[in-house]
C-alpha cells in the first residue's frame, strides 16, 4: 500500500509530518493539494471523511479560516466539503491516507498510527 500524505509546503506543522514520516521509514506521495492541479475535489473530500470513521468535514475543517472566509457554523456537512474543494485553505493538514485508513496528523505522531 502506498502512503499518501496531503500536504502544504507553507505549513510547519505538515512540514514536521513528512519528516516524522521519513525519520521512520516511511516515503510517502505527496499530495500538494494547495497546487490548482492538485486540488482535492468533493469526492476524494468524503472519501477522506469515510476513511476517518465517517467523520464530518469539520474533523478536518481548519475553524480559523473557517470564520476568515465566511463559512457559516450552520453549514450543513455537504456545504462544508464543496467549500473545502473550491477553498483548499480551509482544510486542516497534514492528513495521513493508508490504504482504508486515514488520519489528521494532530499531533503529528498520529500519522504514524496508520502507517
Amino acid at each position: 500500500m502506498t502512503y499518501i500524505l496531503i500536504h502544504h509546503t507553507g505549513c510547519g506543522s505538515s512540514k514536521k509530518g513528512l519528516a516524522l514520516l521519513q525519520e521512520n521509514g516511511i516515503e510517502p506521495d505527496v499530495r500538494k493539494y494547495m497546487n490548482a492541479l492538485s486540488k482535492l475535489s468533493v469526492d476524494e473530500l468524503k472519501d477522506i471523511a469515510k476513511k476517518m470513521g465517517g467523520v464530518s468535514p469539520r474533523a478536518f475543517l481548519r475553524e480559523k479560516d473557517a470564520v476568515r472566509f465566511e463559512l457559516p457554523e450552520s453549514a450543513s456537512d455537504a456545504e462544508v466539503f464543496e467549500a473545502m474543494a473550491d477553498n483548499p485553505r480551509l482544510i486542516q493538514r497534514p492528513i495521513g491516507i493508508n490504504g482504508d485508513k486515514a488520519v489528521l496528523g494532530r499531533p503529528n505522531e498520529k500519522l504514524l498510527e496508520i502507517a
